[in-house]
C-alpha cells in the first residue's frame, strides 16, 4: 500500500457490494460516525455549503441534498450552522442502500428538518435542492466517472455542488489504518477505511475533472484534516435571483 500514493487506488471497497450488508454494514455505519468526529469530516463540508449559500445572496430558505450520504451525521453541523444565521434549512438524505437509510433515519428521528429516501445518483430528479452535496462519496467511482458523477450532482441542484473528499498521502491513510483498527472490529472499516485514503484525491485529480466538466467555475482547496473541499457552481445559477 506503501506505494507513494501516486496513482488513485482501484481497488473495490466492501461498502460498493451490494449484494452483501445488513446488521454488519449497519455497524459499519455507527463506528463511521466515530471516524468522522475523529478526522473532522463535516468542517469541509460546511465550509462549501457556507460558500455557496453566500454567493447564492444568503437566502432565508436553503436546501442540501446529500448524496451518498451513509447515516447523514455530518449534517448535524450544517443544521447548528443554520440555527445560528436563522436559516430555514430543510436537508434530503439520498442513499442507495437501505441500511443507511434505516440508519439515518433512526440518527434524525427527532429532526423534522431532515428526509430520509433510498436513491440512486444516476435517477435524482432535476434541480430537487439548492445544493448537492457529496462527502466522502465521490471517492468511490473510477477516474472516468467522476465527470459524469459531477455533472448528474450539478443536474439535481439549482446552485452547485460541494464536494467533500480524502487527500490522498501516506499521513492518513496510516492514521486511519490505526484508529480503524483500534475503534472496531468491523470488517468493512478496518478494510474500507484506509482504502478509501488510497482511492482520495489530490490536486492534479480536481484539475483533471474540472478540464473534463469543461467549466471555469470550480474552486478546490485543502482543508484539516487532510481533506478537500470542491465547490462547484451551476452555469445558470450565475444568473439567478436569491430566494428570500
Amino acid at each position: 500500500m506503501l506505494r507513494g500514493f501516486r496513482q488513485r487506488a482501484v481497488e473495490h471497497e466492501l461498502m460498493d457490494d451490494f449484494s452483501t450488508g445488513g446488521p454488519e454494514l449497519r455497524e459499519a455505519l455507527r463506528h463511521l460516525r466515530v471516524l468522522n468526529r475523529i478526522f473532522g469530516a463535516a468542517a469541509p463540508t460546511l465550509y462549501g455549503v457556507q460558500r455557496m449559500w453566500t454567493e447564492a445572496g444568503k437566502p432565508n430558505r436553503f436546501s442540501i441534498l446529500d448524496i451518498g450520504s451513509g447515516s447523514g451525521d455530518v449534517n448535524r453541523h450544517i443544521l447548528r450552522w443554520a440555527d445560528k444565521n436563522r436559516i430555514d434549512m430543510k436537508i434530503i438524505l439520498a442513499d442507495i442502500t437501505e441500511e443507511a437509510c434505516d440508519e439515518a433515519r433512526l440518527f434524525y428521528r427527532n429532526e423534522p428538518r431532515v428526509r430520509v429516501m433510498r436513491h440512486d445518483l444516476y435517477e435524482l430528479p432535476e434541480g430537487c435542492a439548492d445544493v448537492v452535496t457529496g462527502t466522502q462519496f465521490v471517492h468511490h467511482f473510477a477516474a472516468d466517472e467522476l465527470s459524469k458523477v459531477v455533472a448528474c450532482m450539478l443536474k439535481a441542484s439549482r446552485f452547485g455542488v460541494v464536494i467533500n473528499d480524502i487527500h490522498r498521502h501516506w499521513i492518513p491513510w496510516a492514521a486511519v489504518w490505526l484508529t480503524a483498527r483500534i475503534i472496531s472490529k468491523n470488517r468493512y472499516i478496518v478494510n474500507d477505511g484506509p482504502l478509501s485514503v488510497a482511492k482520495g484525491f489530490r490536486s492534479e485529480d480536481w484539475i483533471h475533472l474540472r478540464s473534463a466538466l469543461g467549466i471555469s467555475r470550480m474552486v478546490y482547496a485543502w482543508r484539516p484534516l487532510f481533506r478537500y473541499v470542491v465547490v462547484v457552481w451551476k452555469s445558470s445559477s450565475l444568473h439567478s435571483e436569491p430566494r428570500s
